[in-house]
């Protein structure tokens, strides 16, 4: 078995181990340097959280271990195809390889699709379905909140 096979592998028995503990069938596995640095599973009914992802959660645990917010270099390997607000945290952290097992068409008969997602996300803010404000508010008489953290960087 390939290493790319035995790391799906495990992101697919972690999703399944939560499926028995209750949780959605999501499981997702980051490995750096053939190693793996972080695992995670779908938690948003156990813990009510809606940021609670797999991969989120594998990408968190690395962070804090690695005691950096960058894991350029890291491989994802998702059970399900990653939703957009895996995708955002994966490329702010710098992943850039990311495998599936699942795609979006294999979940949607189950409900277990986030292509809805993708598709609004793909209109102009305007037509999306929430409503964005720019509120330019600068708190008189306080620095500007830009000019002082780059203050506070020394």
């Amino acid at each position: 078995m390939s290493d790319d096979d035995r790391f799906m592998t495990q992101a697919i028995a972690l999703a399944r181990e939560n499926v028995h503990r209750g949780g959605r069938p999501f499981g997702a596995v980051l490995v750096m340097d053939g190693e793996v640095i972080a695992t995670g599973v779908n938690g948003v009914m156990e813990t009510h959280d809606p940021t609670s992802h797999a991969e989120l959660v594998a990408v968190r645990i690395a962070s804090h271990k690695r005691q950096s917010p960058i894991l350029k270099g890291a491989k994802m390997y998702a059970s399900g195809h990653p939703c957009p607000m895996c995708l955002s945290a994966m490329r702010i952290a710098g992943i850039t390889d990311i495998a599936y097992a699942y795609s979006n068409e294999d979940g949607t008969p189950y409900g277990l699709t986030s292509a809805a997602l993708y598709a609004d996300l793909r209109k102009p803010l305007a037509e999306q379905e929430m409503t964005f404000t720019y509120q330019p508010l600068r708190p008189a008489g306080e620095e500007d909140i830009y000019e002082f953290w780059k203050h506070m960087q020394g």
